[in-house]
């Protein structure tokens, strides 16, 4: 049986994505990729923030630019586009018609927006009592920060992150967020385990409800390690460029032509490495006999390992710690990922095309799963493009409903 002809995990599951921008379309996108039925709810005119945030486009019949941006082909796949002026009765009518043949709403609103419409948790259970509604704010729904708006960037800087990402003080480094939107995907995959974990609970009671997940609270989070070694410690984590605060050497360096990332995550594969780099002798100092010792004595080892490594080049390096089992990788470039044959071998860039059937290259789904697979069947819509058929679709759903 091919993967086309396969079930899906959430086949027969519908989802309304009042959500923009990244966080709550990630989510949505993701749970579309196992099979729900994602209605995408735009703003008439504009759509989706990301719809604009743009170069690139992809390019019209005419030359001219689309509404499908690299930015919102990223969070949007397999998903259909209907566009409702949430402001107006109409729009609050149609939205709860729509929700009336959901399982899931997920939204980004600003604390009490939706509920001041008349579209909040309360007026929606009364139109789906078991509906599962993923609240997802900057703050939270509570808190002292609960009327701020939050972004992925801001996010970053409150929550911890940007303080330990970039080089030392000492090296001249000032704290740098992450090179794309990390807070908004993490918060997309929290809230995605969180909705699938309400709809086991819905199918075991029969009872839905309300999910409130915020950016900062997902962000405080995934601090693990770093947020968990000042809790036991109480010593402030500071930045460290691409070394690790338990682990060494596992870090970045210098070779003859480029960076290669080294991860020896214990004594044995740091023997293994000292043959390896032509330094057997550094396994005998007592300064690097256990991880411990060489985690204290970082800036010594750092300095020894760099300069056995600026004798060959990052390739050369690569495959032949690889062969001694040390795991190691040269630093690559976007372009460089994105051809790589292991990334294509693993399916990671794949083929769509347009609703125009031009053809598109995205990223795929990280998910391969045996029985009930990802499926890619719809591309990125523009906006408003699927009204005609939600509009049949509501009509057949109420049309099975009526008493």
């Amino acid at each position: 049986m091919s993967d086309h002809q396969k079930p899906q995990s959430l086949e027969g599951l519908r989802i309304l994505d009042l959500s923009r921008i990244l966080a709550g379309p990630t989510a949505a996108q993701l749970l579309a990729d196992l099979g729900a039925d994602v209605i995408k709810v735009e703003r008439p005119g504009a759509g989706d923030d990301t719809r604009s945030w743009g170069p690139p486009f992809v390019a019209n019949a005419d030359g001219s630019d689309s509404d499908l941006s690299a930015y919102f082909l990223s969070a949007n796949r397999n998903k259909r586009s209907i566009a409702i002026d949430l402001a107006t009765e109409d729009g609050v009518a149609l939205v709860k018609r729509l929700v009336a043949m959901c399982d899931v709403l997920i939204e980004n609103y600003k604390p009490g927006d939706l509920a001041r419409r008349g579209l909040g948790y309360d007026d929606l259970c009364r139109v789906k009592p078991d509906i599962v509604w993923c609240a997802i704010s900057g703050f939270g729904q509570t808190g002292p920060y609960a009327d701020r708006t939050g972004y992925d960037f801001l996010i970053q800087a409150m929550g911890g992150i940007m303080s330990i990402t970039g080089d030392s003080d000492a090296d001249g480094g000032r704290p740098v967020k992450v090179g794309l939107g990390i807070a908004d995907v993490m918060c997309g995959m929290y809230a995605t385990v969180g909705i699938l974990a309400a709809l086991r609970h819905r199918d075991r009671t029969g009872e839905g409800q309300y999910i409130d997940l915020a950016l900062y609270d997902a962000q405080v989070a995934w601090l693990i390690n770093a947020a968990t070694n000042h809790l036991v410690s109480g010593r402030i984590p500071a930045r460290i460029g691409n070394r690790h605060p338990n682990i060494a050497p596992y870090q970045t360096f210098t070779t003859a032509d480029g960076d290669i990332a080294i991860a020896v995550g214990n004594d044995q594969q740091f023997a293994r490495f000292c043959a390896v780099i032509g330094t057997p002798e550094l396994v005998h100092d007592a300064r690097f006999a256990r991880n411990r010792d060489r985690v204290v004595n970082i800036d010594a080892l750092d300095g020894l390992v760099t300069e056995a490594l600026k004798t060959q080049t990052a390739e050369q390096w690569e495959r032949r710690l690889v062969l001694a089992e040390i795991p190691a990788g040269r630093v690559a470039t976007i372009d460089q990922v994105v051809s790589n044959p292991h990334t294509l071998a693993r399916e990671m860039v794949v083929d769509m095309q347009t609703p125009e059937g031009q053809p598109l290259r995205l990223l795929g789904n990280p998910l391969k799963m045996s029985v009930t697979p990802v499926r890619l069947h719809r591309p990125p819509p523009h906006l408003d493009q699927d009204r005609e058929d939600l509009f049949q679709m509501l009509s057949d759903f109420e049309e099975k409903s009526a008493p």
